[in-house]
């Protein structure tokens, strides 16, 4: 294994503890700090921000599809954070990829099963972190 290749795994697997340590309330707040409120609101399948602001403080608890759907999202903007600025990150998230058949991540981990686009969003952001 390549130098290269080592300091990507380790990369990886930190995002992935990140994502699972981390509190609802402190995952939302960092995904917040780094995607925005509406995109995470968007990520979470609701309408307004109140309740992203709400899941940061506390005082309002997301599902726990949605608990899921955000840790695998923070995990994947952890990756890309290592190498790229937030508004970079924003951007990834939002435009459409190649890698995913020209549709954005953010809609097929929004809507799509966790199960099956997860991994292939991943995929796409360890593509996209590697070229960088």
């Amino acid at each position: 294994m390549d130098m290269a290749t080592a300091t990507g795994a380790r990369a990886d697997l930190r995002a992935y503890e990140e994502a699972i340590r981390l509190s609802p309330a402190e995952l939302v707040s960092r995904l917040r700090e780094d995607l925005g409120a509406k995109l995470v609101a968007y990520l979470g399948s609701v309408t307004e921000t109140r309740a992203v602001r709400q899941w940061a403080e506390g005082t309002r608890a997301p599902s726990n599809e949605v608990i899921n759907r955000l840790r695998t999202t923070y995990q994947i903007s952890a990756l890309l954070r290592q190498r790229d600025t937030a508004s970079v990150v924003q951007a990834w998230f939002q435009g459409m990829n190649p890698q995913l058949d020209d549709v954005a991540p953010a809609r097929l981990l929004r809507e799509g099963d966790l199960k099956n686009v997860g991994p292939r969003v991943l995929a796409a952001a360890r593509a996209f972190a590697a070229a960088g």
